[in-house]
């Protein structure tokens, strides 16, 4: 019961902190995160090996393209939360009273973790 338990939450942490290597936000330093490789522009242009010219006209494409993703990021992670909100309110009552707090415990462990990442990324915009 305490691995399905664990295995659960992780799942839950996983699902929620996935989503942050995909935010397309500015990270530390201010390059733009493009699935977790900084600068997109910059990413392009090394793999892609981009001309000058293409990089001008590559640039306002992804400026475009930021704030679509941004809200498609947000929603999915409101989904998210809501499904992993309803599987734990479905799991705790089967749960003894030790096993609910020890998954308060994780669940405030999680979310104090969110909350510090968030607080970071907010100091490093400005």
């Amino acid at each position: 019961m305490k691995r399905n338990l664990f295995a659960i939450v992780a799942a839950g942490a996983i699902a929620l902190g996935g989503f942050a290597v995909a935010q397309p936000e500015d990270g530390p330093g201010g390059k733009g995160g493009w699935h977790g490789h900084g600068n997109p522009l910059e990413h392009m242009t090394e793999t892609l090996k981009l001309t000058p010219d293409q990089q001008t006209k590559v640039q306002p494409i992804l400026d475009q393209a930021k704030p679509q993703i941004a809200t498609i990021h947000q929603e999915a992670m409101e989904k998210t939360k809501a499904v992993m909100d309803k599987t734990m309110s479905q799991i705790r009552p089967l749960l003894t009273p030790e096993q609910q707090q020890k998954l308060d415990d994780v669940q405030k462990a999680h979310q104090d973790m969110r909350n510090a990442r968030k607080e970071l990324h907010d100091a490093t915009k400005e």
